[in-house]
């Protein structure tokens, strides 16, 4: 029986990865691309995104970042706008929280669009009210 060499396997395609760490050119939006913030994720490679023109469109992964690129919500996305479907799109390109940051200081994106924290368009004071206070006879009686 032979021995295993240790140089192939499903172990061994993990974690290749190491290039996201450096640093890429900004890609900015060109004529049929529009950048959107994602909703929810809808599975089957799929994503709610509303679009910085205000319009939430139901948008497809493409296949190239399919499995390598993970997108949640909240992400900033570069979608590819459709001719013959308004309400449809295509993702192209994930920003980095860096590199949203980056767009939203050039004036690309709009100040109201929260950066990567997670789902857009909240306000911040409705979670003022996710507290109880109790009175000091109320804790005693616990």
């Amino acid at each position: 029986m032979p021995k295993n060499k240790g140089k192939g396997g499903k172990n061994k395609k993990k974690g290749k990865n190491e290039a996201d760490n450096d640093k890429r050119e900004l890609v900015f939006k060109e004529i049929g691309q529009e950048y959107g913030q994602v909703l929810r994720m809808l599975g089957n490679g799929r994503c709610e995104v509303m679009c910085i023109d205000g319009t939430t469109r139901l948008c497809h992964i493409r296949g190239k970042m399919h499995k390598k690129v993970w997108i949640a919500a909240g992400d900033i996305i570069l979608v590819s706008l459709r001719d013959y479907q308004d309400e449809k799109a295509d993702v192209i390109l994930r920003f980095m929280p860096d590199e949203a940051r980056r767009l939203k200081a050039y004036g690309e994106l709009p100040g109201t669009i929260r950066v990567n924290d997670g789902p857009p368009f909240e306000d911040d004071d409705q979670g003022a009210d996710d507290y109880i206070e109790f009175a000091e006879e109320d804790i005693d009686k616990i």
